[in-house]
């Protein structure tokens, strides 16, 4: 069936939005309807909002959703929004990892644009298949580390772009929590249930969960190739079918050394991402904890504490920040910011352009280096921390 011609919100230009998963009980969905809506680029139209057919119809009328666009399945949402001339434009897909892959190759098959949660499926296998199908698509494919939208990073990004740390020999960075000290998984919570069952989560536990967002932190902020790395994956919790706490020496393209540490069995830590970027001319620090501040130690010079909206900041941090200096933003706005860079792509799609050069947002090929970095890590770690090659 040839692809119907969209029509958009009527006087705004909304990208009509739906969303997979994120129903009853499930703490992220909202927070990309809350991210979606931020910065009005979005308005929510339709949802298969659970994998449970009534959950999903239940969720959807509680969220006020025309009745005719809450669907009982990703499949049926994929075909009736096919067919509608006022159909969705992106889909969110915010399910659980093993949910990732057949709702993404629907709404692709569909010629709906895709948001995808992280990490981008439970295997490198399927990334690559879904990493074709969007490339054979043409469309956008996006992947919501949205530890990427906070300014400070952004900050960072461009601050080592732009030579002021000079070569880069030192990176480490760390994810720790404390939630999963306990085996929640035993007391019928629904995110520990999921997040520890390898068969819904892929290989990686605590190092697909978090890990992948300290990676690709790295990753953006420091811009240059892993190219080997030693894991250990350790089970701490007893009875737990997978990795609690892993432990990542990385060897970078450029002859630089790095540490990942992630851990969900650190007690007293409640969201402890952060990084330290060490290079010949000076080193940086951020945390998620403290996000709208940044430490920059210039060398023989005096540690600066760089603020978000402060003097010193680079236009990469100041084209996302929302509000005046000295109103903290924070998780919500992060994400909000990569939604939007999202839309942008969207927008520019739409006249059949490429967005801006500073749009910045992570997409499929971000999916698959984190998948890539997964399976690299379970290898490592299976073999006693050999080097894999990434």
């Amino acid at each position: 069936m040839p692809r119907v011609s969209r029509t958009h919100d009527a006087g705004s230009g909304r990208i009509q939005l739906g969303m997979v998963g994120g129903g009853e009980g499930a703490f992220i969905g909202a927070v990309h309807r809350l991210a979606a809506r931020m910065d009005d680029h979005y308005a929510f139209v339709a949802g298969a909002l659970s994998s449970t057919p009534a959950k999903a119809i239940r969720s959807g009328l509680a969220l006020n959703l025309d009745p005719e666009r809450v669907y009982g399945t990703y499949a049926e949402m994929a075909r009736q929004e096919k067919r509608r001339k006022d159909g969705i434009e992106a889909v969110a897909i915010v399910t659980p990892n093993d949910l990732h892959l057949a709702p993404a190759l629907a709404f692709l098959k569909a010629g709906i644009h895709v948001i995808c949660d992280k990490p981008l499926t439970t295997s490198l296998k399927n990334a690559l298949k879904l990493k074709a199908a969007a490339d054979q698509s043409g469309k956008i494919f996006a992947v919501t580390h949205n530890y990427t939208g906070y300014p400070m990073v952004r900050q960072a990004r461009a601050m080592i772009a732009a030579g002021e740390l000079g070569d880069i020999r030192v990176v480490q960075v760390e994810y720790a929590q404390q939630w999963l000290a306990e085996p929640l998984e035993l007391t019928g919570h629904k995110q520990a249930e999921w997040r520890t069952d390898p068969a819904r989560s892929g290989a990686g536990g605590c190092l697909g969960d978090i890990g992948t967002h300290a990676y690709n932190l790295a990753d953006f902020i420091v811009g240059i190739p892993v190219v080997e790395l030693s894991a250990e994956l350790t089970t701490f919790v007893a009875g737990r079918k997978i990795d609690d706490d892993t432990h990542i020496r990385l060897h970078y393209a450029n002859g630089a050394r790095g540490s990942l540490w992630a851990s969900q069995v650190a007690v007293g830590q409640e969201n402890g991402l952060r990084i330290r970027v060490y290079g010949s001319k000076g080193g940086l620090a951020w945390s998620q904890e403290n996000p709208n501040e940044m430490q920059f130690s210039p060398l023989r010079q005096p540690t600066q504490i760089l603020t978000r909206g402060g003097f010193g900041t680079d236009e990469a941090a100041g084209r996302v920040i929302r509000v005046p200096a000295g109103h903290p933003e924070g998780y919500l706005e992060g994400f909000g910011t990569v939604y939007s860079e999202i839309a942008q792509a969207i927008l520019a799609a739409r006249q059949g352009q490429k967005p801006s050069a500073s749009v910045v947002f992570p997409t499929i090929d971000d999916g698959v280096k984190g998948m890539a970095f997964v399976e690299a890590a379970v290898a490592s770690s299976a073999k006693r921390g050999k080097w894999i090659a990434f």
